[in-house]
């Protein structure tokens, strides 16, 4: 249908809706249910059995599935010419193995997804709509043809729909038409020209489309269609979500992996060589050899790295968002654990955003609440329920608790034209009949208001403004802003007709000034905490809002942000500064006043060039450029737009600024406990390399690949797992942010993974020869199961034991108070999965195991627990340097 050639009254009729009512809630599900929900078709998703053949494709899997391969063929080769019929029992345990690991990837991967679709649902668009009379908010994916939305600055379309009421809306376009000027939008009919059939997607000023961005001004629309029906749907076919990019440390460990993958292929081809070249090419030796080099492989592969820090990550992020931090980009989670300055908003994020007037300037009380409630889109029910944007609402209330409900004003002064408030005219205007003629009545910004008005209200009487009036009326305001009240100006114009030219610089001049209010938006009682822990954290916190600075002093002061020696400028006094002065003072300011959007990208901007890591937040239209612009751009979930929660990196479902230094903790948490269990994964392959190493140029096997394959799959991933849950060390937030250029072994990991290798290598060869003697008596070095049973009895606890030890990289195991239950679990369970597999006859038999008694079993988890007091030395040692250091 062309619903753009139609008048608005005919498609309201055939859609058999209500431009007051709405339909009511039975409909609407009715026709949802008829219709399906309002949403793109999406792409396929990944089918399980594609998911499981790409856990297959990484390098290093794919490096022991081929050596798998050819040692079984080897093997079969040599059982035919030798005729004993042995099993390649060796690469069907790697090939299950490896499978076990695909198959627990697949499910781990699944979870993950999970998680964050349930923060997209979390996050997911909503709409204001009309139903059954009455205002209310629903998924954007609830709407149905027939829905009465309500549209203003800053929301995306979410539907294709008629106009059928516009104050000022310009609805950007340029996802459809590719015009990037805004669209103003009309109610009128619009019917093709010179016989044409259509007219363009461009040129139908009635409609408004899914995907397009509201700009400027308010308007209501009825839905015309949902889903695939829309115009977008037409577009897209079929869309999906956009994948989510990897972050710095997944890119970093990727590259990691690619250098372990030659590494481990130059070094297995090395030993390959020397061993065949010293064995004369004899088939048997070829085996041994070849076993040797898929032993290095398999030892120097941390084949479980990559799931664990997935996993690790959908954990932090799931974990945020119950601490009300909803993240859009996983990138965000590690950039937090960076952030240096937080430029935060004040109202709202910082303040309550639960406005009561309390004060009020004026000789006529009623006069002003009337112009105030008139003058805004807040509404009340007779039961005295007010819904809006909560500065407005407590004009609203004013003006109720004065016996003047707006519901009364509406039926007595109705709205007829508005100019809409912008952040950069820092007013609104509306227009009502009255008395023959029409008042017009303007709100905003005391300072702007002030300057457009011509006359002042004086005994019920229009007299000339002078300067010493403006000076009494600028006296009140400061008054009122030195007690951290927001202060808003009220003023009125009497006009004999609606003038045609409705430009602020024509109608929003030559106006009389009838009052002022204040009220009072107390602070967060949790953010004063907040500003403390920002400060033993290194975090510098500061405050943008557009209220009189003399407000803006007295709230920053209340909460610590400004201290002694800091200083507050306004949006006006910025603009004077060229950059090169800006940049001389930007680091001693902490307060900026009457600011406007684009001062926030130029604050933004001034920390990022000189290196500091920024969060920004926001939650108007014209705030998405400098949230943006951001190292972390942080929406509002509650106030924020459509556009901004878009370009955010996180969104606040509280709006609190406690939420975002709450998020900074969880970051450096999460960051922390990654680490933790990369350092642990690759301690362990460090140790697995160096014993087969060692044991390599000294004639005998110690471990098999086999052996290798369950200790980094099954003994050191759950460990690993658990790990990625520890809670934040107490120090957590006073330390310093982390530099986010610093590499995956900053800090002294690098050492640590080296000498923690080396020392869980020796331990494991001293085990080693140990079985070896109690066996045979003799300390002959050669090959011997009793032995390789020690070794990979003391390598598995070992490691298991070594888990505990990285609770903290530098703190000692002894002193932390808090206990990791879940890493208890999975050392317990790694424990006796180990054991098992020595104990157990048939297990034993196809790991190459011999029987051991208990004695040995004690001795092997002996030499294993050594690993705890030794690494508690080294941090004791560690600490007493730092300690030093730092005097």
């Amino acid at each position: 249908m062309k619903r753009y050639a139609q008048d608005k009254e005919t498609v309201l009729t055939e859609l058999n809706s209500n431009a007051d009512k709405g339909l009511t809630v039975e409909e609407a599900e009715k026709r949802l249910s008829e219709n399906g929900k309002n949403k793109l078709a999406e792409g396929k998703k990944k089918s399980l059995v594609r998911r499981f053949f790409e856990q297959l494709t990484d390098p290093m899997i794919i490096i022991l599935l081929v050596a798998a391969v050819i040692s079984g063929a080897l093997t079969v080769y040599e059982s035919i010419e030798s005729g004993k019929g042995e099993f390649p029992t060796d690469v069907i345990i790697i090939l299950a193995v490896v499978l076990l690991n695909a198959v627990l990837g697949v499910m781990q991967e699944s979870k993950a997804e999970k998680a964050i679709e349930a923060l997209q649902k979390m996050s997911a668009a909503t709409s204001k709509v009309i139903r059954d009379g009455k205002l209310t908010v629903v998924h954007s994916e609830d709407l149905v043809v027939g829905d009465i939305v309500l549209l203003e600055a800053g929301d995306s379309v979410p539907a294709d729909g008629r106009v059928i009421e516009s104050a000022s809306l310009q609805v950007e376009e340029a996802a459809l038409t590719g015009e990037s000027v805004p669209v103003s939008k009309v109610t009128e009919a619009i019917i093709p020209k010179g016989g044409a059939n259509e007219v363009t997607l461009g040129d139908r000023k009635n409609m408004v489309y899914m995907g397009s961005t509201v700009v400027y001004g308010r308007g209501v629309v009825v839905v015309t269609a949902t889903g695939m029906d829309t115009e977008m749907g037409k577009i897209a076919g079929a869309l999906s979500e956009a994948q989510e990019g990897k972050t710095p440390l997944q890119r970093k460990l990727a590259q990691l992996s690619k250098i372990l993958t030659w590494l481990v292929l130059g070094i297995s081809l090395v030993v390959f060589a020397i061993k065949l070249f010293a064995s004369n090419f004899e088939v048997g030796a070829i085996i041994d050899s070849f076993m040797v080099a898929v032993s290095l492989a398999v030892a120097a592969i941390p084949e479980g790295l990559a799931s664990v820090v997935t996993v690790v990550l959908s954990i932090g992020v799931t974990n945020m968002s119950k601490r009300n931090a909803i993240i859009r980009k996983l990138t965000a989670v590690e950039t937090l654990g960076c952030a240096q300055i937080i430029c935060s908003d004040k109202t709202g994020t910082l303040t309550q955003n639960k406005m009561t007037v309390v004060k009020h300037y004026g000789e006529d009380e009623k006069r002003v609440a009337i112009g105030m409630a008139l003058c805004s889109d807040a509404e009340v029910d007779d039961q005295g329920d007010v819904t809006g944007e909560p500065t407005e609402a407590a004009l609203v209330a004013w003006a109720y608790k004065l016996e003047l409900p707006k519901y009364e004003l509406k039926a007595q002064y109705n709205r007829v034209q508005e100019l809409p408030f912008d952040s950069n005219r820092k007013m609104m205007s509306t227009f009502h009949p009255q008395d023959g003629k029409f008042v017009q009545y303007t709100k905003g910004a005391p300072d702007v208001v002030i300057g457009r008005c011509a006359y002042c209200l004086k005994g019920g009487k229009a007299v000339p403004m002078t300067d010493e009036l403006k000076a009494e009326i600028f006296k009140a305001n400061k008054e009122m802003a030195d007690n951290a009240l927001r202060v808003l100006a009220c003023a009125e114009r009497i006009w004999d007709a609606i003038p045609e030219n409705l430009d602020s610089d024509n109608v929003e001049t030559e106006m009389c000034f009838t009052g002022l209010c204040g009220m009072i938006d107390p602070v967060r009682p949790e953010v004063k905490v907040a500003i403390e822990q920002c400060r033993e954290a290194g975090i510098r916190p500061i405050m943008i809002t557009g209220d009189h600075v003399d407000t803006a002093i007295a709230i920053a002061k209340e909460l610590g942000i400004l201290e002694e020696g800091m200083q507050a400028i306004t949006g006006a006094q910025l603009n004077e500064l060229s950059d090169e002065e800006f940049e001389k003072q930007f680091q001693k300011i902490s307060v900026y006043a009457r600011v406007q959007p684009e001062h926030k990208t130029r604050i933004v901007n001034a920390w990022k060039k000189y290196g500091f890591v920024t969060a920004m937040t926001g939650d108007g239209v014209n705030d998405a450029p400098s949230i943006k612009s951001a190292d972390i751009g942080v929406g509002m979930g509650i106030t924020g737009t459509d556009v901004t929660k878009n370009v955010a990196d996180m969104v606040l479902a509280d709006d609190n600024f406690a939420t975002i230094v709450g998020a900074v903790e969880e970051g450096r948490r999460i960051y922390d406990n990654i680490r933790k269990a990369i350092q642990f994964l690759l301690g362990s392959n460090m140790s697995e390399v160096i014993a087969i190493f060692v044991a390599t140029l000294m004639g005998f096997s110690v471990l098999s690949p086999v052996h290798l394959l369950w200790i980094n799959l099954v003994t050191d991933t759950f460990p690993a797992l658990a790990l990625g849950t520890e809670k934040a060390e107490k120090d957590v937030m006073k330390r310093k942010p982390r530099d986010s250029k610093s590499g995956v072994f900053a800090d002294g990991m690098g050492f640590d993974i080296l000498y923690q290798g080396l020392l869980v290598a020796i331990l494991v060869l001293v085990s080693y020869f140990v079985g070896h003697f109690i066996n045979t008596g003799n300390w002959v070095i050669e090959n011997s199961t009793h032995g390789t049973t020690m070794a990979f009895l003391t390598m598995a606890m070992a490691e298991i034991f070594h888990s505990l030890n990285m609770r903290s990289q530098r703190k000692s195991l002894f002193t932390m108070k808090q206990q990791n239950k879940l890493l208890w679990l999975a050392a317990l369970g790694s424990s006796v999965l180990s054991v098992a597999v020595c104990a157990i006859p048939p297990v034993a038999k196809l790991f190459g195991f011999t029987p051991i008694g208990f004695a040995e079993l004690g001795v092997a988890i002996a030499i294993g627990f050594a690993v705890i007091p030794v690494v508690e030395l080294v941090k004791c040692i560690q600490r007493a340097v730092a300690k030093k250091k730092n005097k």
